[in-house]
């Protein structure tokens, strides 16, 4: 039977990333990355399991998930992806989206770069807004797409201070997540149960496709694309439906399967 190890962190943990190994590396994932919410303070935070078994200099086990270092969060982290090795981006309650630079030598984490006001609605008839949730992000290096609950969709390059494409009005309900399907497309999901494509190749602001489920207009929280298989996704709803999807057959789904009794909110990865 495997180890499993458990550790109270006095936080509520919303979001937990392994940091991707380089590659053809035979190792195993020894780092993660938590982010927090609806704590006084919320924090991201790295963490290492070490070697299960060894007892460190505590008489504690390593594999105890050993704090490497945080940094403060400003709102809820909704989303949280590495972007590669050293740098995770961190999606927040207020708009914000945030680049932290993970500095091995001291273990420190540090902001490399920030764009504070990536989602926010527009108040009527007034140039004044209110900041909206970034829901979920997704990077493909050197690029980082985000989506919000104002509907909109950012394309970010990590060097640039500006975003290098915004599409205001990409959906009338909220984006719950986003998916690249490859390089210039990206793969949306809603709160009515539709997946929409997007080609940024295209000058339009309009989806290239758009799939959904019959029946109920049930939201979908969460969508991965298969590793090797572009065409394929699956989503996850709020009835705790998994979908399976080809992209390419039609605008239904080709496998549906009853996972959950409650939502399903965590983000669905193929092995």
């Amino acid at each position: 039977m495997e180890e499993i190890c458990a550790k109270f962190v006095s936080q509520k943990i919303s979001k937990t990333r392994w940091r991707p190994l380089p590659p053809g590396s035979l190792q195993t994932a020894e780092t993660f990355a938590t982010g927090s919410w609806d704590n006084e303070e919320n924090y991201v935070s790295l963490w290492s399991i070490g070697d299960f078994g060894n007892l460190d200099s505590d008489g504690g086990f390593e594999g105890d998930h050993q704090l490497l270092c945080d940094i403060k969060h400003h709102g809820d982290v909704m989303d949280l992806q590495f972007f590669d090795q050293e740098r995770i981006v961190a999606a927040s309650s207020t708009g914000c989206v945030t680049v932290f630079l993970h500095h091995p030598n001291n273990q420190t984490l540090s902001v490399n770069q920030q764009w504070t006001a990536a989602h926010y609605h527009t108040g009527p008839g007034s140039p004044s807004y209110s900041s909206a949730p970034c829901t979920g992000i997704v990077c493909d290096n050197p690029e980082i797409v985000t989506v919000g609950e104002d509907g909109r969709i950012n394309l970010f390059r990590v060097d640039h201070k500006d975003a290098v494409r915004t599409i205001d009005n990409a959906d009338s309900s909220t984006l719950h997540a986003v998916t690249f399907l490859r390089t210039p497309e990206i793969l949306t999901v809603n709160s009515i149960g539709q997946l929409k494509i997007w080609d940024f190749r295209q000058q339009g602001n309009e989806p290239s496709q758009i799939l959904s489920l019959t029946g109920d207009r049930v939201p979908l929280h969460c969508v991965d694309r298969h590793p090797n298989q572009q065409h394929i996704v699956a989503t996850g709803g709020q009835d705790g439906m998994l979908s399976i999807w080809d992209v390419r057959q039609g605008t239904m789904p080709v496998s549906l399967l009853k996972a959950h009794e409650a939502e399903t909110l965590k983000p669905l990865i193929f092995n």
